[in-house]
């Protein structure tokens, strides 16, 4: 199994896990410790996409689906949401500014 310290550095640095424990984090039956897990990487993974592959795909499409963008940093969040609705849900681009000119 790939080692995940990349992730942790930039998704938990505030936090003690280690690599079984995030992996425990991802199969875990307890929803509130899979959300955590999806949002730390959704808006902190310099490779969101690789990253969110912990998840089961029926499970990470429920977190996609279900994710509601904060205020503090709404923006921010919506484009990251976007972009892992376009690459693993196949919906259309919403974010101007990521879309080719054509």
């Amino acid at each position: 199994m790939e080692k995940l310290d990349r992730m942790r550095k930039e998704c938990f640095w505030e936090y003690r896990l280690s690599d079984d424990e995030i992996r425990r984090l991802a199969k875990s039956p307890n929803e509130r410790e899979q959300k955590f897990l999806f949002e730390k990487i959704l808006l902190n993974s310099s490779v969101m996409f690789r990253d969110l592959k912990i998840f089961d795909t029926k499970r990470l499409e429920e977190l996609i689906e279900s994710y509601q963008p904060p205020i503090c940093n709404h923006d921010y969040a919506f484009k990251r949401k976007n972009m892992a609705e376009v690459y693993f849900l196949n919906t259309p681009l919403l974010v101007d500014e990521l879309r080719w000119i054509v």
